[in-house]
This record gives structure tokens, C-alpha cells and sequence, in this order.
């Protein structure tokens, strides 16, 4: 599948801006934690990050991001320690790197408060928590905030979160891919099938809030869950939330070809990223969507000032509170093998290690340097800002440059930004980036009015009918019946 260039014509479903070019999208990516994706920073003398459990914090930097015009904000989550670095949660504790984590979802209702426009895409997982309380808290928070949120669904990764909720280990694979599937069937039947649009009658004269005949049980018995009655919020203005997904796998991407309006993809190289996308695309062509009824959003990290200089200047500046040992603590969980267990300054060309060689390899394409001898420290700092993902270092103009370019190469429909510090990375990117966007075409200048959803795509509030949750939909439902 091709992508776009500047001088081709837009696919038909892609987003343009009123010059009619290419629109680039901005989630800010962050977690309610201290350390998310540049461990050691949250030591940075300007960095907030500390403040991550007060209200003043996630209020504050709603406003920023409604100020800059941002499409949402991507809430990240995990359940468990990373303990694979040293078979401890030891080094994790010491380097603050995603623990202490709060919920996020209590997040969101202050958050839309205080904000007209911006929407939030939360994390949670399918594995330890049944759907029928889920897809109350899903309702809940689309009534708060007034259609302005999705879910990302993960499936689960950290073995600490399965041990802390009574299990063994996770489900094989492809196995809780199997479990969300049938989740996602229970949430559609809550929220799509159990209540008609009309069910609340609020008539004080008869004293009939809700009309009876109108709401339904759903009577699902599966492999994994049983669930008899009728959904306990009435419909919201979405009834679905958005549905992201991040999964990378072939049967990750064949859950996201079914279910996905929304992917986050992290990869440190275009040529990664473009292939990703095209497999994303492709995965909704095969389960008989469009490609582009899916927003592709990359993982990027932006260091910017005013001038390239400058910017160059902040970099050097951040490099200096990089945790290295917190860096491999990020990198042994993602990788799932110990880096402990290797000297810090040994060449990597030393390690035998398949997930070692194929990841150094991956970082040396990204940083253009094919020859550079690699060591574990290296390995370590690299993800010190940004994580895994790719850093853009340069002025205001640069950058929008850079996204342009990516954009136009790789064909995603935009950037999940991580924060080096917070709130000022997002800052930066509203006082620089943002403007030069703008006056490239390739950034809204005002909100679409309405829903996530609405905001996505301009097709209105619901569940398009080639989406497989819009089978569930009462009005589906009576003319299959």
C-alpha cells in the first residue's frame, strides 16, 4: 500500500486542513506517573513530573494542550513493577520508572472540566477486570465528558501485573487475544445493544423515568465470561468510546483490523514506521474496512527551542540527568531479557543475544551511524529520552519540517508526542512547532466541534457500520433478527 507524497493525491479518508493539505495530529503521551519514557529526567530542576498526583497538574496541562490545539491526550497504564532488570523490582523503585503509577481514568473528568475540545484515549487491559464494570466506567466517563474519550485496549504485557492479580503468569499469546475478543463482544452488547436511544422517558407527569420495553438483556454466555442482564448506564453520546490498540504482532494487528478507529505504533526508524502502517492498513482491508478508517499515531519525542541552536543546547542539557540504569530497567521489560546480566561498557558485538542484536541494530539505522561500536550503557541512554522511540532535535521550523516529512513518507496520520520534561515539552512544542505547522498547511488552525469520534473522522458520534462493534447496534440487531 503507498503513501502519500506532496505532490500525489490524499487518499480519500485522510484529514486535511482548510489549505487543503494533510492534517498532522498530536496526542501528548503521558502516564500518571513520575517517570514515563526518559527516566532519570523527573531530577531536571525545570521537570514537574513529581506533581503527576495533583488535580493542578493534569488541569494545568489540559489547558496547555487545548491552548496548542492537540487532538488528545494518550494516557499510558501498567499493573505491575518492571522486574525483569535483576528478577527485582530493586532498580525500578530506586529510578522512580513507572512506579509509583496511579489510575488514570480519575483523571479525565477534571481534566474535561476545564477544557472544551481536547479528547483522552485511556489504557486499560482486558485481562483482570470483568467487561460488565468495565463498560459502566467506559459510559460514565463518555457522559462526564461529553463524548470526548476512547479506550485502549491492551491485552496485558508485564508478568509482575498477572502475579499481583492471583494468576501464575499471563495467558499465552494469542490465547488473550482469544479473551479480549469476546471482551470487546460483552462491551459492545453493554453498550451498543442493551439500551435504546429513546429507553429514558424522565416524564414526571407519569412518573416513568426509564421505559422497561426499551431496555434489554444481553444474555452473553462464552468461553470466558457470562453476563445475563442489561447495562447499568443508560447511552452515552458516543455509546462506544473510541477504540485504540497498540498491538504490533500478527495477531495483534488482526485484532486492531476488527476493532482499531485509533493504533499507537513505536518505532526509531521511517523505514519501521512505514511498514508498520502499511500492515495496519492492510489489517482493516482484510476484516472489510477501509485503510484510512484507522488514525495512525507514532510514537516521537520533540526537544525545540528557538532556534536549532538553542534546541541543541536543551538536549545536551537533558542528557545530563539520563538514568542509565533506569533506561535498562525500560529496555529489560520491553525486550523481556535481563540486561543486568551484562557489563555496562561491554560491546554489544560480545552479547549473545538475538533481542540484544536486532534491537542495537534497529537503533544504529535510527541514529544513521551503521559502524558505531554499541554497549550496553549506550543501549541504555538512547532510550534515555524518548524511550524507544525516535527524537527530533531543532528549531520550531525544523521540526514541523521533519513531521511534514515523516508524515508524507511513512504515511501515519500523526505523532503521540512523550514528554522529556513535563509540562515543558509540551509547552515547547505549542510556542515553536505548533505555529509552523500552521503555516505549512498541515495544522488545524480551530477544533472540529463534536465527539472523539467526530473529531476523528466527520462521520458523526456512533460506531460506523462496517466496524464490527456497529453489529451489535439495536438498529443492526431488529433488521438481522
Amino acid at each position: 500500500m503507498s503513501s502519500s507524497t506532496p505532490n500525489s493525491p490524499l487518499p480519500e479518508g485522510v484529514p486535511t486542513t482548510d489549505a487543503g493539505k494533510r492534517e498532522i495530529l498530536f496526542n501528548a503521551f503521558d502516564m500518571n506517573c513520575v517517570a514515563h519514557q526518559s527516566p532519570g529526567l523527573w531530577r531536571h530542576p525545570e521537570d514537574h513530573a513529581r506533581d503527576y498526583n495533583t488535580l493542578g497538574y493534569w488541569t494545568g496541562l489540559a489547558r496547555t494542550l487545548e491552548k496548542g490545539l492537540f487532538d488528545g491526550l494518550f494516557i499510558a497504564d501498567v499493573l505491575g513493577p518492571y522486574d525483569v532488570y535483576g528478577n527485582s523490582d530493586e532498580a525500578t523503585l530506586k529510578s522512580g520508572t513507572q512506579v509509583p503509577t496511579n489510575e488514570p481514568t480519575l483523571l479525565i473528568p477534571a481534566m474535561a472540566a476545564v477544557t472544551e475540545h481536547l479528547t483522552f484515549g485511556v489504557t486499560a487491559g482486558t485481562a483482570y477486570e470483568h467487561p460488565y464494570s468495565f463498560a459502566r466506567r467506559l459510559g460514565t466517563l463518555d457522559h462526564l465528558t461529553d463524548g470526548r474519550v476512547g479506550w485502549n485496549v491492551v491485552t496485558g504485557y508485564l508478568p509482575s501485573a498477572a502475579r499481583n492479580l492471583g494468576h501464575e503468569d499471563q495467558m499465552e499469546h494469542d490465547q488473550r487475544y482469544d479473551h479480549a475478543d469476546e471482551y470487546m463482544d460483552v462491551v459492545y452488547k453493554l453498550l451498543e445493544g442493551s439500551w435504546e436511544d429513546d429507553a429514558v422517558i424522565n416524564d414526571t407527569t407519569s412518573g416513568v423515568f426509564i421505559d422497561p420495553s426499551k431496555v434489554h438483556r444481553i444474555d452473553h454466555e462464552g468461553a470466558y465470561f457470562k453476563t445475563p442482564g442489561i447495562a447499568f448506564t443508560e447511552p452515552s453520546r458516543q455509546r462506544t468510546p473510541v477504540i485504540y490498540q497498540a498491538g504490533a504482532s500478527s495477531r495483534g494487528r488482526a485484532f486492531a483490523g476488527k476493532h482499531a478507529e485509533a493504533t499507537f505504533i513505536n518505532s526509531p526508524t521511517d523505514e519501521l514506521i512505514k511498514g508498520t502502517t502499511a500492515k495496519l492498513r492492510q489489517s482493516l482491508v482484510d476484516a472489510g474496512r477501509d485503510p484510512y478508517d484507522v488514525r495512525v499515531m507514532s510514537m516521537q519525542t520533540i526537544v525545540t527551542g528557538a532556534t536549532d541552536e538553542e534546541a541543541r543546547a536543551k538536549y545536551e542539557d537533558l542528557a545530563q540527568y539520563i538514568d542509565v540504569e533506569g533506561g535498562l530497567v525500560l529496555m529489560s521489560g520491553w525486550m523481556g531479557l535481563d540486561l543486568s546480566q551484562f557489563e555496562l561498557d561491554e560491546p554489544i558485538g560480545d552479547v549473545e543475544s538475538n533481542a540484544i542484536q536486532s534491537t542495537v541494530e534497529t537503533f544504529k539505522k535510527a541514529s544513521g551511524n551503521l559502524d558505531e561500536e554499541w554497549t550496553v550503557r549506550k543501549l541504555a541512554e538512547w532510550c534515555g529520552i524518548g524511550g524507544f522511540g525516535p527524537v527530533i532535535v531543532g528549531s520550531g521550523e525544523t521540526v514541523a519540517k521533519e513531521l511534514a516529512r515523516i508524515q508524507d513518507e511513512t504515511d501515519v496520520d500523526g505523532f503521540n508526542l512523550a514528554y522529556h520534561i513535563t509540562p515543558g515539552t509540551f509547552e515547547d512544542i505549542v510556542e515553536y512547532v505548533v505555529p509552523e505547522l500552521q503555516k505549512l498547511g498541515r495544522y488545524k488552525t480551530e477544533y472540529t466541534e463534536g465527539t472523539m469520534r467526530h473529531k476523528l473522522f466527520g462521520h458523526g458520534d456512533h460506531l460506523p457500520e462496517n466496524h464490527y462493534g456497529s453489529r451489535f447496534a439495536l438498529r443492526n440487531l431488529a433488521t438481522t433478527a
